[in-house]
């Protein structure tokens, strides 16, 4: 359950991290709250409604509902973020522009009020399910906070590199300035807050330390035999406590807890309690939880390696400047959109196939540690058995985190005829441990190599020319994107498309006198001699001088002047640019030169 929660709550923050504050919302504001409240409703009453007519009353369909409609509320929350522009209005909190954490933290709420609103509508099949007699309100702030458990390291993160960019001291700038800078001091921090997070999260999950007496005693034994240290050993009333499993988190053994639901130490027996326990140490012997970091961080590398990859292709794609066409939206919007997908499907594809092959092989790995400690197999089968028949037979039931019981019953008896199978188990998964490593090391070396100007010039303009196409579309008598759209051209030699963007610009607005001025040195300079006009540009350059005598103008009516034959009144012109513009003098003075002594 942790587990695809962990899941979801990764989609989410990729929607967060790939979409942007639009400068307008799509849907005008009344009507897109109408949306939202209507749209909140409709999910209340379709949850509602299955849970009811379903009549689910055991811990497999209920867990199986859950899912369904986790999913239906990320589609949700992606429909509030792309559609009805909910970081527009988020924006517009105290202290958002200086601290951009709070749009994503505010949106992020309204992922998990359609939680709120699922165990909410849940809620009697929860009662049902679990035995439980709390009031539904309870229910949901037990499950908030153990969502809110999984993502809180992320919003510490996020909150972290705004407040850093806030920072007064010059040697702590100094170092946020650098390349490396930021991404350390974010690496540290989220190695301490692995540190220290377990202490936090038993809190809560409401797990309290198991009492004194003589399960503690046994456990405590137990731990010592296998040179465990640990902070404490803490009852987790995981679903009310009906869920049979058992966990260990931490680091460091000051902040290391182990954790076993009660439903689990009612079902088992002495010698299987030991078994588990052996488990979970296996975990920590084996060095599994800096493992899982480890492959976090893989996960983040191989994002950051791709995005630059996608956005260049993306930006170079035909197809995509047509869809950013017709979306008729922003294009950070949509190339943010455009992201999401393809880190969606390598996310899913990561944490389901590589992320989940270690998992399941660590498990693997554990039960493993159980058997050398019990010495046979059958304290730790029993205990799979029970799982599976008191959770609902699920004995042949796999997950992508987990091996099925089935499965693992298997492997645990046949390491018990054969010992070379567990010894070929733990070559696997240190050979692919070490092929992993050395993905991520050729992954940082392509880092290192990939150019800075990946997305080149080339690229820049593609996306450009889509940007100002669609603002063109937008506004059909603004001629500043046509003159824009000309000087596009004329920079990628197209001149006879750029004569016609500026022409189309002055036909809205005449004395428009960037495009006057900029069409007047096109006809001067153009390399294709048969598009040069040198007299039709003396007349639009003094237009353009007239309105707006600025130095670059007068160069070019100083240039027109001289390709016309007018060489004295070149001078005078160049003379004038050199006065109002002073800062160009050195430019202006070889302009001077060349019509003093050079011939057009």
């Amino acid at each position: 359950m942790i587990y695809n929660s962990l899941i979801y709550l990764l989609v989410v923050i990729l929607i967060l991290s790939t979409s942007s504050v639009p400068a307008v919302p799509q849907i005008q504001p009344f009507f897109a709250l109408l949306i939202l409240i209507g749209k909140g409703f409709a999910y209340h009453q379709v949850v509602y409604l299955s849970f009811i007519r379903r009549g689910i009353a055991t811990s497999r369909q209920y867990f199986a509902a859950e899912q369904r409609f986790s999913i239906l509320a990320i589609a949700s929350f992606a429909f509030d973020v792309y559609l009805l522009d909910c970081k527009y209005y988020l924006a517009r909190l105290p202290f958002a522009d200086i601290i951009p954490a709070i749009i994503n933290i505010g949106t992020l709420s309204l992922f998990f009020i359609y939680l709120s609103i699922l165990w909410y509508a849940a809620g009697k099949s929860y009662r049902i399910t679990f035995h439980s007699t709390r009031k539904v309100r309870s229910i949901v702030t037990d499950n908030l906070k153990t969502t809110l458990s999984i993502i809180l390291p992320w919003i510490f993160l996020i909150l972290l590199s705004d407040l850093l960019q806030l920072t007064p001291f010059p040697a702590l700038k100094k170092i946020l300035a650098s390349s490396w800078g930021e991404p350390a001091i974010i690496l540290i921090f989220f190695l301490i807050l692995a540190v220290v997070f377990p202490a936090i999260v038993t809190r809560l999950w409401n797990c309290r330390p198991m009492p004194q007496g003589e399960m503690r005693s046994f456990i405590e034994r137990f731990c010592r035999s296998l040179n465990l240290g640990y902070a404490d050993i803490m009852v987790w009333p995981l679903f009310e406590g009906h869920v049979l499993t058992a966990g260990v988190m931490g680091l460091s053994k000051r902040f290391r807890y182990l954790l076993i639901t009660p439903a689990l130490l009612k079902a088992l027996n002495a010698e299987e309690l030991e078994a588990v326990l052996a488990h979970e140490i296996g975990h920590i012997k084996r060095f599994h939880l800096p493992l899982y970091i480890f492959l976090f961080l893989g996960f983040g590398l191989l994002a950051q390696s791709i995005t630059y990859p996608i956005l260049y292709l993306l930006l170079n794609s035909d197809v995509f400047s047509k869809l950013l066409l017709l979306s008729e939206r922003e294009a950070g919007t949509v190339i943010a959109f455009g992201g999401t997908i393809p880190l969606f499907i390598i996310m899913i594809v990561y944490f389901r196939y590589i992320f989940g092959f270690f998992m399941r092989n660590f498990e693997r790995q554990a039960d493993l540690y159980a058997l050398e400690v019990t010495k046979r197999s059958a304290p730790l089968v029993s205990v799979l058995e029970k799982i599976g028949i008191l959770s609902g037979n699920i004995r042949d039931m796999p997950s992508w985190h987990h091996f099925s019981i089935a499965q693992r019953v298997n492997f645990l008896e046949e390491c018990d005829e054969k010992p070379a199978v567990a010894k070929n188990h733990h070559k696997k998964v240190y050979t692919t441990l070490f092929l992993y490593l050395l993905a991520m090391v050729f992954g940082i070396l392509l880092m290192m190599k990939m150019p800075d100007d990946l997305l080149t010039d080339a690229t820049r303009e593609k996306l450009a020319e889509t940007v100002i196409t669609q603002k063109i579309q937008e506004e059909p008598q603004n001629a500043f994107w046509l003159h824009l759209m000309g000087d596009l051209q004329f920079e990628k030699k197209l001149y006879k498309e750029a004569i016609q963007y500026y022409e189309g610009a002055l036909e809205i607005n005449s004395r428009y006198t960037k495009s006057l001025n900029n069409l007047a040195w096109l006809l001067l300079t153009v390399e294709e001699k048969k598009l040069r006009d040198p007299s039709r540009a003396l007349m639009l350059a003094k237009i353009a001088a007239n309105q707006e005598p600025q130095g670059y103008i007068l160069d070019t009516l100083a240039t027109a002047y001289w390709m016309n034959g007018y060489k004295e009144m070149a001078l005078i012109t160049a003379k004038q640019a050199i006065e109002i513009d002073p800062a160009n003098r050195s430019y202006y003075n070889e302009q001077f030169e060349k019509f003093l002594t050079e011939e057009p």
